[in-house]
C-alpha cells in the first residue's frame, strides 16, 4: 500500500502539481510532436523512480513513463471539445489502474479476484442501489405532490443538478454509515438545509417546501437503510 501511496504522490506531482498549462497547451496542439510531452513522460519515470527509493524499480519506473506516454498520446489524438472532460477522467482512471498493476507486480503479489469477493458484492450492490435506481424510486413517489411551481421554474437550475446532488448526499450517508459515523449524517443535513432555505424562502412556496423535505428525507433515509443492511451483511460473512 505504501508503494502505492508513493506512486499516486507522483502522479500527483507530476500531472498536476509540475505540470504548467502552457504544457497542456502545447500538447493538445502539437500532440505526439510537443516536446513538453516528452519531458512530462519523463518528469513521471524520474519522480516514480525517486519515490520509490529503490534501484531494483528502476525499470517499473521505465514502464510507468512508457505507459503514461502511451495513455497521454491516446487522449490527445481522441479527444475533443465536447468530450474533454470524459477523456480527462478515462485518462486519470487508467493511469491509476496501470500504477496498481505495477505495485502487484512489482511485489510480486496476485491480484485479488472480486468475483469471489463477497464483501466486495455487497458494497457494489449498496452503491449502485443508491444511484440512479434509488433515484427513480424516490421521483416515482414523490411525483403525486410535485408543486407546479416546481415544474414551470427550471431557467435558472443546472441540468440535473438535483438528481447528482441526491446521489452525493446518499452516498456520502452511505459511507458515514459503513464508518460508524452517525453524526456526520445531522452536520450534511444541516449544511443542505442552510443552502436550501434561501431558495424556499425566496419561492414562498408551501407546497415546494414540503416537497423538497419528503424528498429529502426519503433520499437520507434509503441511504441510512442501504448503509444498516450492508454493515450487517458484512458481519454475517465468516
Amino acid at each position: 500500500m505504501i508503494l502505492f501511496v508513493k506512486l499516486f504522490l507522483a502522479h500527483l506531482l507530476g500531472d498536476f502539481i509540475w505540470q504548467p498549462n502552457s504544457w497542456v497547451a502545447d500538447k493538445e496542439i502539437k500532440k505526439h510532436k510537443s516536446i513538453y510531452l516528452y519531458v512530462h513522460i519523463f518528469l513521471h519515470g524520474i519522480l516514480a523512480a525517486i519515490l520509490a527509493g529503490e534501484i531494483s524499480f528502476i525499470p517499473y519506473a521505465v514502464l510507468i513513463a512508457v505507459t503514461h506516454g502511451i495513455i497521454d498520446l491516446i487522449k490527445l489524438n481522441f479527444q475533443k471539445k465536447k468530450n474533454k472532460r470524459t477523456w480527462f477522467v478515462a485518462d486519470q482512471i487508467a493511469h491509476i489502474l496501470i500504477l496498481i498493476g505495477v505495485v502487484f507486480l512489482y511485489e510480486n503479489k496476485t491480484v485479488p479476484n472480486f468475483w469471489t469477493n463477497n464483501e466486495f458484492w455487497i458494497f457494489l450492490t449498496g452503491i449502485l442501489l443508491l444511484t440512479k435506481p434509488a433515484s427513480i424510486f424516490i421521483k416515482t413517489i414523490i411525483s403525486i405532490w410535485a408543486p407546479e411551481s416546481k415544474i414551470d421554474n427550471q431557467d435558472n437550475s443546472l441540468i440535473a443538478a438535483g438528481n447528482y446532488i441526491g446521489i452525493l448526499e446518499r452516498l456520502f450517508v452511505f459511507g458515514f454509515i459503513l464508518t460508524n459515523h452517525f453524526e456526520a449524517i445531522g452536520f450534511l443535513l444541516a449544511a443542505k438545509s442552510i443552502f436550501r432555505f434561501g431558495d424556499l424562502k425566496e419561492a414562498k412556496d408551501r407546497k415546494l417546501t414540503e416537497y423538497v423535505l419528503i424528498g429529502t428525507l426519503i433520499s437520507f433515509g434509503a441511504a441510512i437503510l442501504a448503509g444498516l443492511i450492508v454493515q450487517a451483511l458484512l458481519l454475517q460473512l465468516p
